[in-house]
């Protein structure tokens, strides 16, 4: 596990296909950013709907999805093209789960919910069908809530302190929210989760009538 891309920005409005719009996604990398229970300082958020608060203060993208991508679309996406502040190895979908607690550098932070995301990325990358494809493999990437402030440098160990219950990784999840895979039963236990993102949790309730 280990930090591949360390990047924060402010949000901005930017042009596709002609029409203005405002965006946080376009970050820069840097060597190193304080991370506060908000966020990182010198980063934000434009669309509060699917970005920022306490519980998705840190956007993280694994960077093995990168070379998926590049298989797809036969070009290497520019770090960080879905807007992440954290570019990580070693921690895809499937491997980190609901509740998971680790250091990063001098913070403490804890997986709260899988990205749900929206339009911007395809217009970010220019490619139209990202979008629909983000979603058909639920590599999304996924959000942390902060429990201890600190400075994260590109230089941080990532270890796990440590995991609530490993069944409900991001890439299950991902799979009972967007396509519907989940029975009642699950989706109640799932929902029923403190760590749970609250936001998310109502998309899940909401998807499911409960």
């Amino acid at each position: 596990m280990k930090i591949i891309g360390l990047s924060i920005g402010e949000p901005k409005t930017i042009e596709y296909k002609g029409k203005p719009f405002t965006t946080g996604i376009q970050k820069r990398q840097v060597d190193k950013a304080f991370l506060s229970f908000n966020g990182f300082q010198k980063d934000g958020v434009a669309n509060t709907d699917f970005h920022g608060g306490p519980d998705r203060a840190v956007c993280v993208y694994p960077y093995e999805r990168y070379q998926y991508w590049k298989r797809i679309y036969g070009r290497t996406l520019p770090i960080p093209a879905f807007g992440e502040n954290l570019t990580v190895e070693g921690l895809t979908e499937d491997k980190v789960a609901i509740g998971d607690t680790f250091y990063i550098g001098e913070t403490i932070v804890q997986v709260t919910q899988g990205r749900i995301p929206c339009s911007t990325i395809s217009k970010n990358n220019h490619e139209t069908d990202l979008l629909k494809k983000v979603v058909e493999t639920g590599f999304t990437g996924y959000f942390l809530k902060v429990i201890k402030e600190g400075w994260v440098t590109m230089n941080s160990s990532i270890t796990l302190v440590n995991r609530l219950d490993e069944q409900w990784d991001i890439l299950l999840c991902n799979d009972i929210l967007f396509h519907n895979k989940g029975k009642k039963e699950d989706v109640e236990k799932l929902s029923k989760i403190k760590e749970l993102a609250p936001q998310w949790n109502r998309a899940l309730l909401k998807k499911y009538s409960l």
